[in-house]
């Protein structure tokens, strides 16, 4: 990518190609089996996998390669995540993780931008449980 590019959604994946994306999606997922918030929904998972469709579904939408796609099909967001109590803490605690595996990712901070914008408004989209 041509330096002083803008980047938006669709070129992340040209500045940080596949690996910052391992990195950020590794990072985030580090932080999960010991939080105290999203831990317990990924108990029994195989995060392993919850990190390998993360990550194909980042470098889809944000212009690489459509393995996500060819795999598992149209994201349907809502839909794959209605087994998980989202609720406006749930939304705030990944939102934070999240924020966290970005100082460990170093990356870009345009493309560091763009994903948080990303990451943001689609957790606040996700919320699919009011608050006790």
């Amino acid at each position: 990518m041509a330096e002083g590019a803008q980047v938006d959604e669709y070129n992340v994946y040209a500045l940080i190609g596949e690996e910052g994306f391992v990195r950020l999606v590794g990072a985030f997922y580090k932080q999960v089996p010991g939080d105290a918030v999203l831990g317990p929904m990924y108990a029994g998972r195989d995060l392993g996998e919850s990190e390998e469709r993360l990550r194909d579904f980042l470098v889809f939408r944000f212009g690489g390669p459509s393995r996500y796609l060819d795999r598992r099909g149209h994201p349907r967001l809502r839909m794959r995540h209605v087994t998980f109590p989202i609720d406006q803490r749930a939304r705030d605690r990944w939102v934070q993780l999240m924020g966290s595996a970005f100082e460990e990712a170093k990356l870009p901070a345009q493309a560091e931008r763009v994903l948080r914008t990303f990451f943001e408004s689609t957790a606040s989209f996700l919320i699919n449980k009011a608050e006790p």
